[in-house]
């Protein structure tokens, strides 16, 4: 009886201890890697452009992933990656390591369940680039439970849409799991893949052939069930593609192309995407720009900033980071400075909630 008290004692406190939230890391609106001097760091920022936490990364960060509930980013390394990191914000500790199972590779990106109970993450077969899905159980420890097949070659981004469909960015490209050499230019075929909760495969759309050397990378989702498509072109560097490709289940891929001129300005590469209020815009690194465009598609402006790099939807427009560590709000009088701090921000910039 003694044992079975001091169980239910223990029980009875651990009911009473409070569940941390996102309050108790500062409320930050948005997760962002980042080089500091000779590190690396995950900050979370304000919506204002502040940053309201910073910790210490042991190697460049790549995306991260928001738990819906808990005060919990899961940072993937850059790929081929073979750890990420579970992250405490508000302790400011990593709380868990994920290594992948032997013979597979981490590929930049992880999507949580609305409940939080499970994470999602996009990982590749190393000696093929065969594209899965691993499934990590979050209320215990982040074990694994499961992986599903990505269905299709180099899986990157993938996202949890409202009904808890799952879209998954397979990019085509089969790459050498030592140096990363692209193996496969000439046949390669990318697609977007709909997997249900539990890891059916629900839809799946290619591009036109014309198109099969424009790897799908990274996703944004719309209200309405629109899925916007960043893309990156392995082809001729002389021809000038369409780097926007938007789609709605059921319904055909629309490519939104920009008029040849503004075109060049991206170098062939779309890096991150973010659909917010009626605008989208895709941000070039190499090509120092922001494109902008209507939710229909329809190509509006491109705006010089260097290395741009991440975007993410803001309450009255989009935020905007850059390699020369300034943070800009985008919206109706183009990039509005809000802050600038002495780091280098990364590929992209996550939203939260």
């Amino acid at each position: 009886m003694a044992t079975r008290r001091g169980f239910l004692a223990s029980f009875a406190a651990a009911l009473t201890v409070p569940r941390l939230s996102w309050a108790d890391a500062g409320n930050p609106g948005f997760l962002a890697a980042a080089k500091q001097g000779d590190g690396f760091i995950l900050c979370g920022l304000a919506p204002d452009g502040q940053i309201v936490f910073r910790i210490p990364l042991p190697a460049r960060g790549h995306a991260a992933a928001a738990h819906p509930i808990r005060p919990e980013a899961v940072g993937f390394a850059r790929r081929p990656g073979t750890f990420a990191l579970v992250i405490d914000c508000a302790r400011g500790e990593i709380a868990h390591r994920l290594t992948p199972p032997e013979g597979r590779q981490f590929n930049g990106h992880g999507a949580f369940s609305a409940d939080g109970l499970l994470l999602y993450n996009s990982e590749v077969v190393a000696e093929t680039s065969e594209g899965r899905i691993g499934v990590w159980d979050a209320a215990r420890g982040y074990a694994r439970i499961d992986e599903w097949p990505s269905h299709g070659i180099g899986p990157h981004e993938l996202r949890r849409m409202g009904d808890g469909t799952l879209v998954v960015a397979n990019g085509g490209i089969q790459t050498d799991p030592a140096d990363r050499r692209k193996l496969n230019l000439d046949t390669m075929r990318p697609n977007l893949t709909y997997l249900s909760p539990e890891g059916a495969l629900l839809d799946q759309v290619t591009l036109h052939p014309d198109l099969h050397q424009a790897s799908i990378r990274h996703l944004a989702l719309g209200a309405d069930g629109t899925v916007a498509c960043a893309l990156q072109w392995e082809g001729d560097p002389a021809e000038a593609v369409p780097l926007l490709a938007l789609h709605r289940r059921d319904h055909p891929v629309v490519m939104c192309p920009t008029p040849e001129n503004e075109a060049w300005a991206m170098k062939g590469y779309a890096g991150s995407i973010a659909l917010g209020g009626d605008r989208i815009a895709l941000t070039s690194p190499p090509g120092g720009v922001v494109q902008v465009f209507d939710t229909a598609g329809n190509f509006i402006e491109t705006i010089r900033r260097t290395d741009a790099s991440g975007v993410a939807p803001l309450a009255d427009g989009l935020m905007v980071t850059d390699g020369t560590g300034a943070i800009s709000r985008l919206g109706p009088d183009g990039l509005v400075p809000l802050q600038r701090h002495d780091l280098a921000w990364d590929n992209h910039l996550v939203a939260l909630g």
